[in-house]
């Protein structure tokens, strides 16, 4: 049985750019009885260069959460890809005795073993058990899990790493039909735009275009990164790109404005007004 309280980690860009996946996550959480309780003074995981830089501070600084949510004695929710990678792969790495001991000696107290990291996605994978207020019938959606939320095998999200479908299941127990497309878990350049905004272009560019031709309304999305890249870059105003919790939010029953769709680059309000979503 899932838990209904949750240690919570909203990781930067929820407090600040994604700050609508944050409230939306909150507020379907409250619906359907999740209490989220945010790790006290928590920072930045390291997502997406301090790995790449140090392997000590990459592993030092999702410790210092791991340790944090083992002190409130429950399981971690993350909401961001990025921010659940990193975790996940730190309390894996640190299964390297030599490792783990030097990273005890920065942070302190015994390492977090017994602490269960959760994708936000798999905390409400299979929650809807009543029909929603707002059935999102005549929506047509392609999920898009990026390259970071079921890869490696094995130690994340335990979905098809080429074909995953939670965030299909739980849109179509929303009502909404899932599109199929062959990009669910293919890369959107990431964290490149300030380095390489021309590889960006290129990949979201070439997943906008396929979502759109499989017959997709819009964009179904669990990682800030994903969205920023997906909806920023986009030629012309080609398809909406939402956070799931958004979607989510709609059918059951939140407002446009609650979910702030206000916010983002390609209004997706339009789209939901013509299929008396909004």
């Amino acid at each position: 049985m899932k838990s209904s309280v949750y240690a919570y980690y909203p990781g930067c860009t929820l407090h600040s750019t994604a700050r609508e996946y944050d409230v939306s996550a909150r507020l379907v959480c409250q619906a359907l009885g999740i209490e989220l309780r945010e790790v006290r003074d928590w920072v930045c995981c390291g997502a997406s260069s301090a790995h790449s830089t140090s392997r000590l501070l990459g592993l030092v600084l999702p410790a210092r959460e791991l340790k944090a949510a083992e002190e409130m004695e429950l399981p971690l929710a993350v909401a961001c890809a990025m921010c659940y990678s990193r975790l996940k792969l730190a309390a894996h790495e640190l299964g390297d005795r030599a490792m783990l001991e030097l990273v005890k000696g920065i942070v302190g107290g015994d390492h977090p073993e017994a602490v269960e990291v959760v994708h936000l996605l798999e905390v409400l994978d299979g929650r809807i058990d009543v029909p929603p207020k707002r059935p999102l019938t005549g929506l047509k959606v392609a999920c898009y899990y990026g390259c970071l939320l079921v890869r490696p095998q094995g130690i994340l999200y335990g979905d098809d790493t080429e074909r995953p479908q939670a965030m299909d299941r739980l849109m179509q127990a929303l009502g909404a039909e899932t599109v199929d497309w062959d990009f669910k878990t293919e890369c959107c350049g990431a964290s490149l735009p300030l380095t390489r905004r021309d590889i960006v272009l290129t990949l979201s560019h070439r997943l906008l275009s396929h979502a759109r031709q499989a017959g997709a309304d819009c964009i179904a999305v669990a990682c800030p990164m994903c969205h920023s890249n997906l909806d920023a870059y986009q030629r012309e105003k080609e398809i909406p790109v939402l956070y799931f919790t958004q979607l989510l939010g709609l059918a059951l029953g939140l407002s446009p404005r609650e979910l702030l769709l206000n916010k983002h680059f390609v209004d997706p309000v339009p789209m939901l007004k013509a299929k008396g979503l909004a």
